[in-house]
């Protein structure tokens, strides 16, 4: 019907024959293209459940390949945590929940999802590299990646990442007195450098130092005793110091504003109103920062600073924990 419209415009048959197989033509490489659109676009089929399968046979099996250190070592944190934050994502978030696709084929459960995400985040490696294992394709180990970050933050933020309670500053005063002899104290203070392998040549320069030697992040923290980050603050240019990200830090931006809480302790017969953090002797000299003799002079100076430098074993034990994890 279409051709005999087409032909109704042209006065002889030769013109109409002419038009007509110049339509079959173009329809033909048409219908090729569209062949070859289709040929390109084929399903990979990377069996999930066999990889699947395998995950579970090598890491959470009774018998697995993999004990308790290996599994550590290779996903940076150990199974217990890791069962916990893929239950936890599977339980709340539909995109961690394994479901069928158009086709109707089951996709991917949480578990080899939280992998690929916690192996890039660990390692830093190519998204390519969780195809031949985990057997998920680079667009989905993207995906796994942003939704990982987003939705730990979103489950977990307000039991991990929240600003001590009276109770926990409380609880801070005993374990730091009873541990160090220091009351009041909240924890210690300290700044270190987190390499940056990929920084752009055109920033090496404000982002590294001298005793660094290659470009840096400086992350600063406050720990407890036990681990406790009460404090982080990440991102100034590794050509900074101390100085320069106390400056730009919000730790005692609720000191400077009056809502940092009122939690008094006392020292030596004095009562004071806030609770101090120990740090180096680059820090400058406020009431909420404690710093040891630089030259102890006295055999009760002598004796504080010994304190001081075993108290600040807490932090330095902490950052041995974030960057080897």
């Amino acid at each position: 019907m279409e051709d005999l419209e087409v032909l109704k415009f042209f006065d002889s048959d030769d013109d109409g024959e002419f038009i007509l197989t110049f339509f079959n033509v173009v329809q033909h490489i048409h219908d090729e293209e569209s062949l070859n659109v289709a040929r390109t676009r084929a399903v990979v089929n990377r069996d999930r459940q066999a990889a699947h399968d395998l995950l579970v046979r090598d890491c959470f099996a009774d018998n697995c390949l993999y004990n308790e250190d290996a599994f550590e070592r290779r996903f940076r944190l150990n199974k217990t945590i890791f069962l916990r934050i893929s239950n936890a994502l599977e339980a709340r978030y539909y995109f961690f929940k394994q479901k069928p696709d158009a086709r109707g084929r089951m996709g991917f459960s949480s578990t080899p999802k939280c992998a690929a995400a916690l192996r890039y985040l660990g390692y830093g490696i190519a998204f390519d590299v969780s195809d031949e294992y985990l057997k998920v394709s680079e667009r989905t180990a993207i995906d796994c990646v942003d939704w990982f970050c987003a939705c730990v933050y979103e489950v977990f933020h307000q039991q991990y990442l929240r600003k001590p309670t009276p109770r926990d500053i409380e609880r801070l005063y005993s374990a730091h007195e009873e541990r160090h002899g220091f009351p009041g104290m909240l924890g210690s203070l300290d700044c270190t450098h987190m390499a940056w392998e990929k920084c752009p040549n055109a920033w090496h320069g404000q982002f590294t130092r001298g005793d660094i030697g290659e470009p840096s992040i400086i992350l600063e923290v406050v720990a407890s005793q036990d681990l406790w980050i009460l404090h982080s603050f990440f991102g100034v240019a590794g050509s900074n110091n101390d100085i320069n990200v106390l400056g730009q830090s919000p730790l005692f931006n609720d000191l400077w504003t009056g809502k940092a809480l009122d939690m008094k302790f006392r020292a030596n017969g004095h009562s004071y109103k806030y609770g101090y953090y120990l740090c180096d002797e680059i820090y400058p000299i406020y009431s909420t920062i404690m710093k040891a003799y630089s030259v102890p002079r006295s055999e009760k100076a002598n004796l504080f600073t010994k304190r001081h430098e075993s108290a600040r074993k807490d932090i330095e034990r902490a950052f041995g924990v974030l960057k080897q994890t």
